[in-house]
């Protein structure tokens, strides 16, 4: 089924622990992603659902499998923890896809592991179809992510708050190493260790930095601008992570944990919705520096490599940081300025796009609907976009300084609306949709899961069939709080 190159277990002993899925009762298929299978080279047999949902589980451990938990630390919510690891993820192996790109084939919720801490190892089902939705989502939105493979039920029962069905979700990364990662061996003064990590992903990730002379610190700039970009991406469309710890965050760029993870609805910078997120620490507003300062904490673990002079070593990795703050601000102008139909760069495009997040605030605009909409007003069809205001004189007066601006450019007005329309979704997946589709599967309905699934597929298209996924939730669908499920 798999045709796994596993380098991983190819580092020392001490990046991770050998471990085996612990076999579950009853595995049955929900979900299995045939097109992703294709992309990676897998041949599935889709006649065998039982066989098949035995593997996904973890119950039948496939040929050339070399299964482990891998080793990390990281910062929690600020608080450095010395030990994490991957306490309900095994990871199978590795696979080459038919593009030449090394993937992480991993099981999440297959039982504990040495790095479980008390845990049971599981995940419950509704955590598992929210990965599954949105890892799929932020695929087709073109946010880099970690992919989903399938979801299997496992026909036991899960404690958390309350008792629920279980689950295991197949997960695909490019790879699955973090900055906590890093942490682990820095935290234990293993230079070694970090050193062998950094060429380990040099070679994974970065190729093209092998033969550079200052590859360390071009590892960390390289890091540093594709979680730059990738947060840029994650504002554009309303994108909130929840919990935002550096065990949470891929050296490779790819969103990666969606926990307790959300959408905005109406536009509000200190949104928080994580359960566990009090202090509004990763609240959508302060994404940007959260990613930041994770990078801080990298360089941190870095440094032994940079410069053998401390001084010089700090040096060159300040300046890595504060040429995130830069990228991280042209790549979010980027964003922006083809969300409300720009091609050129001009002086006060910042404050442009500012005004009209202003005037969303107050006016309860919805986010996805609202830049959708612009897309109307490119048109001449102003009353679309107004209405999603509640104050509509606020949209009126953008509007105003909107059209004057687009003076300066040279595409029409049908052509700026398509192109608009090609990067402000009409289909994100809202909350209170996610919410409808986990609950009615909890009642062995799988239907709103599947239904969600089809209408995330194509964002950008306003199809009939799925108008209503384009709503926003009426007052009584509201989701205020997502919650992380372990």
């Amino acid at each position: 089924m798999f045709r796994f190159d596993n380098s991983y277990t190819r580092l020392p002993e001490h990046f991770y622990a050998s471990v085996y899925p612990e076999p579950v009762e009853g595995p049955t298929l929900l979900k299995f992603n045939t097109a992703l299978a294709d992309e990676l080279g897998i041949e599935a047999d889709e006649s065998d659902p039982v066989r098949l949902a035995a593997i996904l589980a973890g119950n039948v451990v496939p040929a050339g499998a070399s299964p482990i938990a891998m080793a990390y630390a990281g910062h929690q919510f600020g608080n450095f923890v010395p030990q994490l690891g991957d306490g309900r993820a095994i990871l199978l192996g590795e696979v080459v896809d038919k593009a030449g790109r090394r993937r992480d084939i991993q099981l999440k919720g297959a039982g504990p592991t040495p790095f479980s801490r008390r845990g049971d190892g599981r995940a419950a089902l509704g955590p598992v179809l929210r990965e599954y939705i949105v890892s799929e989502a932020m695929h087709a939105l073109g946010v880099p992510a970690t992919r989903a493979l399938a979801a299997v039920a496992t026909g036991e029962q899960v404690y958390r708050e309350n008792v629920e069905q279980g689950a295991v979700f197949v997960r695909v990364a490019a790879s699955h190493v973090r900055v906590g990662t890093f942490q682990f061996f820095a935290a234990r003064g293993d230079t070694d260790g970090v050193r062998t990590l950094a060429d380990y992903v040099i070679e994974r990730h970065y190729p093209e930095l092998k033969d550079s002379d200052d590859r360390y610190l071009a590892l960390l700039r390289a890091v540093a601008f594709a979680q730059a970009d990738l947060i840029a991406k994650w504002m554009g469309i309303g994108f909130i992570h929840g919990v935002m710890n550096t065990d949470n965050m891929t050296v490779s760029g790819e969103t990666i944990d969606f926990g307790p993870c959300a959408f905005l609805d109406e536009y509000d910078a200190m949104k928080v919705f994580s359960s566990i997120d009090q202090m509004g620490r990763y609240a959508y507003r302060n994404q940007p520096g959260i990613g930041q300062w994770n990078i801080a904490r990298l360089a941190e673990c870095l440094l032994p490599l940079l410069d053998e002079n401390e001084e010089k070593a700090v040096e060159g990795a300040n300046a890595v940081l504060k040429a995130f703050s830069e990228r991280f601000q042209a790549a979010w102008l980027a964003v922006f300025r083809r969300k409300i139909g720009l091609g050129r760069e001009a002086e006060g495009d910042g404050e442009l796009v500012q005004a009209l997040l202003g005037a969303m605030h107050e006016g309860e605009a919805d986010f996805t609907l609202a830049f959708r909409r612009l897309a109307d007003a490119a048109e001449g069809k102003d009353e679309v976009f107004v209405s999603t205001f509640k104050d509509p004189a606020k949209a009126t007066d953008w509007l105003g300084r909107w059209r004057e601006r687009l003076g300066a450019e040279d595409l029409g007005d049908a052509a700026r609306a398509a192109a608009m329309r090609s990067v402000n979704p009409a289909i994100i997946p809202r909350n209170h949709r996610i919410q409808e589709a986990i609950a009615a599967a909890n009642y062995g309905d799988l239907s709103f899961f599947e239904r969600l699934l089809q209408a995330l597929e194509k964002p950008f298209e306003e199809r009939p069939e799925f108008a209503d996924y384009m709503l926003p939730p009426k007052a009584e669908e509201r989701v205020t709080q997502t919650f992380c499920g372990t």
